[in-house]
């Protein structure tokens, strides 16, 4: 999922460069130049993929900047929600996974306790982005044409956000690649859960029983569970049959691996596609590296 925003991410900053791939050189101050300037040669020499169409827009315009800052607000946004992904599993509540010393510093009270700094600055630093953003949007919003001395305000917020997104993603990648999984504690987690309760009530839909029917048939066996302490499990069989006859010894077939299996459309959940998936989204972003190299 997060490769997939990742992906538009790359995506979002390579349009901002094509629509920023504009040379405005010849604008003069806000009406042209009174010169015999080749702009399309001078446009060729330096590089730029075509030239500004009206001298007074040229001058005036910040949407290049505009579309970078929404660029990397966007991005930072989806570090900010893997890394709260990451704070919450690194707890001992759910202790999925283990950051490297690296990025986490010891509790200046606890000494039992690492806190994930990294992750929870990352988060943070998202703010100081949008606030980037909406400045600049701010600034903008009533100037008529052409320049006016307000866009100087333009760069401190530019350069600020180009060096936090950078500084963030440069640490990033450093944190996931030392990032150990706890492959135990997240299938026990998967256990000692209801979260089978649907799987079940789709068997009994495909022993003909009505959803509508099923879901009170599995709801009514959620509090059983919980009133008596178990999970789907490790019930019997006939406790199965207490709530329904439609149960079978089949029942048992219904795990977490054959869960995950089931969900076998395109972009599903399965083994099969989440492999698919990774071969797919690598191929794609060595597409856009070739094209942009």
């Amino acid at each position: 999922a997060y490769a997939e925003m990742f992906y538009r991410d790359i995506n979002r900053f390579h349009e901002s460069f094509e629509r920023v791939d504009v040379m405005p050189l010849g604008s003069g101050a806000l009406a042209g130049l009174p010169y015999n300037l080749d702009r399309e040669f001078v446009s060729k020499q330096l590089g730029f993929a075509k030239v500004s169409k009206n001298s007074i827009d040229a001058v005036s315009d910040r949407d290049f900047i505009l579309d970078y800052n929404y660029a990397s607000s966007v991005t930072m946004m989806h570090i900010s929600r893997l890394c709260e992904e990451l704070i919450i599993w690194s707890t001992d509540e759910f202790g999925f996974i283990k950051l490297s010393k690296e990025f986490t510093t010891w509790s200046s009270i606890m000494p039992q306790k690492r806190n994930p700094d990294f992750a929870e600055l990352a988060r943070g630093k998202t703010g100081r982005v949008y606030g980037n953003l909406f400045a600049l949007f701010t600034i903008l919003k009533g100037l008529p044409l052409a320049y006016n001395r307000d866009m100087q305000e333009d760069k401190e917020g530019f350069f600020d956000t180009a060096d936090t997104i950078n500084s963030t993603l440069d640490i990033l990648v450093s944190m996931l690649d030392t990032t150990q999984f706890n492959k135990q504690n997240m299938l026990d987690a998967v256990n000692n859960s209801y979260i089978l309760a649907t799987d079940i009530a789709d068997y009994l839909v495909s022993k003909s029983v009505p959803f509508r029917k099923a879901h009170e048939i599995v709801s009514k066996m959620t509090d059983y569970c919980l009133d008596n302490n178990k999970y789907f499990h490790q019930l019997t069989i006939d406790e199965f049959k207490k709530f329904s006859s439609d149960f079978e010894i089949d029942i048992f077939e219904i795990n977490p691996i054959n869960s995950i299996n089931n969900r076998n459309t395109v972009g599903g959940t399965s083994e099969l596609q989440v492999k698919n998936s990774i071969l797919d989204i690598k191929s794609r972003i060595k597409s856009i590296a070739t094209k942009y190299a």
